[in-house]
């Protein structure tokens, strides 16, 4: 059997659509219900359904006043306040493209983006980075909320495929780019409310990521909204030491984070009182076994990996409904049709390894990639992720890393995941980061960065006992820390480059 999901055909988006009058539907239904909190150890702010559909519409209306047009954007560079979800729906909302930014870039950076974005107006907040010559107008964060009150502006309905927002990611190049999602993204996320969150109107979804993530963004704001439930998201400042106690405090029912914040959670607590949780949801990065057993011994709940990117945000995952095997991520979503590719671009059979790809016709896959005032379409049948895996005979799929991250081990192609989860269960070890090491011309070695206890003679033995010969590091480097990316992914790069300066 191939390794490829031929799903039943998912309903089309409605026509004339906008993703943020379907984001806030649920403020005609329920307009008193709580629609978000933003908490620190200081409290929260709270916002109602109708408080916060009344706020965006006029955020709509203040940014129209402003002269922008139909499809122009909007450079958010905000953090972790209700203004990001204000300006980025306020901004849908009116016809205009969003495009949210990480709030610690540099002045540079921003500069550099915004030759690609060519904003109409930033919205900045209070301290972030900008251009030393701004290519537009800037609108401060308070004068963005003090479009709050104003009056309500109609939703600029249209054609579902048409530009909505625009996201930043690295891809595998590590150059940032500009992926343009159409409207209909959102509607595409329903599939993942049984495939991935199980989520209802009466859960409360606490998300430990940045707002500008589209992580973040999907399970933390969108999703919750969708479904009419309560969305909360941490405030500036909140470390991953006081999570447990704000998730307790604010009754959260389901826990979204990266495996590296869930980490550092169970460091400090190897046992958790959450009694109003029902699940954990990962993504970001693999989730290491070990972390998902973990997390069960500690809180009675279980973790359900998803596996995405931001050209298509998630399209499988483990559920509540369906938990994924032992080691494997999880399967595809209903409706979602995927396939694992060979060298040659065709499904490989079952039990092989190749990358992992999404099928073109997927509701949920960008418009393309925006490239000053065009977009460059996706083309060919499949989108490939960059993620190697392999299909198992029931469907379950199991991560092998980023296809760029794979290690060359005497000839054979190795997962850095694979030998970081094994290595996870060596006493002594709390974190591992598994990369491929150049040691004279033309030799390259495994080489195991890892912080904890551990000595290497203990490591060595582990490895011999847990992985094939040829799977086993060369290397064993304790740091006091694994560097991290900004949405808490570890930094292969950074830790060669550090290798390779050391020299």
């Amino acid at each position: 059997m191939l390794s490829l999901t031929d799903p039943a055909p998912v309903a089309p988006c409605p026509a004339p659509f906008n993703l943020a009058r379907h984001v806030l539907a649920a403020a005609e239904a329920r307009p008193d219900h709580v629609a978000l909190q933003i908490v620190g150890p200081a409290g929260a702010e709270r916002w109602s359904y109708g408080r916060l559909s009344a706020a965006v519409r006029g955020v709509a209306t203040g940014l129209a006043a402003r002269g922008l047009k139909p499809g122009d954007r909007v450079l958010l560079r905000l953090g972790n306040g209700v203004a990001f979800p204000l300006g980025f729906l306020g901004a849908v909302a009116g016809g205009f493209v969003p495009v949210p930014t990480a709030a610690g870039l540099t002045a540079g950076e921003v500069a550099r983006l915004c030759e690609v974005i060519r904003p109409s107006l930033i919205v900045a907040g209070a301290g972030v980075a900008l251009p030393e010559a701004p290519p537009c107008p800037v609108l401060p964060e308070g004068v963005l909320r003090g479009f709050e009150g104003l009056a309500e502006a109609g939703w600029a309905m249209g054609d579902p495929d048409r530009l909505g927002y625009i996201v930043l990611t690295s891809g595998t190049s590590g150059s940032p780019r500009a992926v343009a999602h159409a409207h209909r993204a959102v509607w595409a996320r329903r599939m993942m409310r049984d495939g991935w969150l199980g989520l209802g109107p009466d859960d409360r979804l606490m998300h430990a990521g940045a707002l500008n993530w589209t992580y973040t963004l999907g399970a933390g704001l969108f999703d919750p909204w969708v479904a009419g439930a309560t969305a909360i998201i941490l405030a500036d400042g909140v470390s991953a030491d006081q999570i447990p106690l704000l998730a307790r405090r604010f009754d959260a029912t389901i826990l979204a984070a990266v495996p590296g914040i869930y980490r550092r959670i169970l460091e400090r607590n190897p046992k958790l009182s959450l009694p109003r949780l029902r699940h954990g949801l990962s993504a970001g990065e693999k989730l290491p076994p070990a972390i998902r057993q973990r997390w069960r011994e500690a809180t009675g709940t279980d973790l359900h990996e998803a596996m995405g990117l931001s050209e298509c945000s998630t399209f499988l995952s483990s559920s509540p409904a369906r938990p994924a095997p032992e080691g494997a991520t999880g399967h595809a979503q209903p409706g979602r049709r995927i396939a694992v590719l060979g060298a040659g671009g065709a499904p490989v059979p079952r039990g092989e390894p190749g990358i992992l790809a999404v099928h073109r016709s997927d509701p949920g896959l960008c418009l393309g990639i925006f490239e000053g005032e065009t977009i460059r379409p996706v083309t060919g049948d499949w989108f490939q992720t960059g993620d190697m895996v392999v299909m198992a005979e029931d469907g379950a799929i199991t991560s092998l890393g980023r296809a760029d991250d794979m290690l060359n081990a005497g000839g054979f192609r190795v997962s850095p995941a694979e030998i970081e989860a094994a290595m996870a269960a060596c006493p002594g070890v709390t974190a591992s980061a598994a990369v491929e090491l150049p040691v004279k011309d033309d030799v390259s070695v495994i080489a195991l960065f890892y912080t904890g206890a551990a000595e290497e003679d203990a490591l060595a033995a582990h490895a011999g006992a847990h992985l094939a010969r040829y799977k086993q590091p060369r290397l064993y480097l304790r740091r006091a820390a694994i560097p991290v990316t900004a949405n808490g992914k570890v930094n292969r790069r950074s830790l060669r480059e550090e290798w390779k300066a050391t020299r």
